[in-house]
């Protein structure tokens, strides 16, 4: 019986033990499991928490352009002419709506650490005209003195001068240069973070008029857990 009064506490005693022991086990695991999710985590997160960023920003303009429109309109009336030059300078914006970013446009290669983005397409915005340094030049006094004329030459001139601002702005040149300044804009907003998170990943950047980039098993970031999952809030 004594052996027996003794043999009871100390079995209650190594099952409180067991116990104890078993959810430090359980509590150590989750801390371990939870640090190593902050410390390191998933690509596809790093992906998503940046492209949320920049959806967050709405607009990206990361090339600014200006411009210097020279025309000139004629009327003639009664046998007279008159004409006017108009000098018109104007500041173009390149923009991409980054609002406009799904995430079906980014995708993960895991295989090969590259991330392959499609942008929304590039806008031109503007011009903004430089009303100092507008410069206008006349000739037929007298027509302009007779008839509406001048109001007539200086819409018609104005109407050109911004077609013509818009018509540089939309040249093959400007607009590659746009498109390389967004591009690389777009790269680093995505390359830093994983980089920080010790992931030397290739990002790869184009609009949709461009060629389609070389198939790779990809997974679209749309398939990616969460920053609250993840964390396991």
């Amino acid at each position: 019986m004594a052996a027996g009064g003794v043999m009871r506490p100390l079995a209650r005693w190594t099952l409180v033990l067991a116990c104890f022991a078993a959810i430090l086990f359980a509590g150590l695991w989750w801390f371990a499991d939870r640090a190593e999710r902050i410390v390191n985590p998933a690509p596809e997160t790093i992906v998503s928490a940046s492209l949320q960023g920049l959806r967050e920003q709405n607009r990206l303009s990361a090339f600014v352009a200006s411009y210097v429109a020279v025309v000139t309109s004629t009327q003639s009336r009664f046998g007279l002419e008159a004409k006017k030059t108009l000098i018109l300078p104007g500041l173009v914006r390149y923009e991409v709506d980054l609002a406009r970013l799904r995430p079906q446009d980014v995708s993960w290669d895991g295989n090969a650490k590259q991330l392959s983005v499609v942008l929304p397409p590039i806008e031109v915005v503007g011009p903004q005209i430089d009303l100092t340094r507008i410069r206008e030049y006349d000739g037929g006094g007298l027509l302009m003195k007779l008839t509406d004329a001048r109001t007539v030459l200086d819409q018609s001139n104005r109407r050109a001068g911004q077609a013509e601002l818009l018509r540089q702005a939309r040249a093959p040149v400007p607009v590659g240069l746009a498109k390389d300044a967004t591009r690389r804009a777009v790269e680093r907003s995505f390359a830093l973070p994983l980089r920080a998170a010790g992931l030397d990943a290739t990002v790869r950047v184009r609009f949709p008029d461009e060629p389609a980039f070389p198939a790779v098993d990809t997974q679209p970031m749309d398939r990616s857990r969460s920053l609250d999952a993840v964390y396991g809030r």
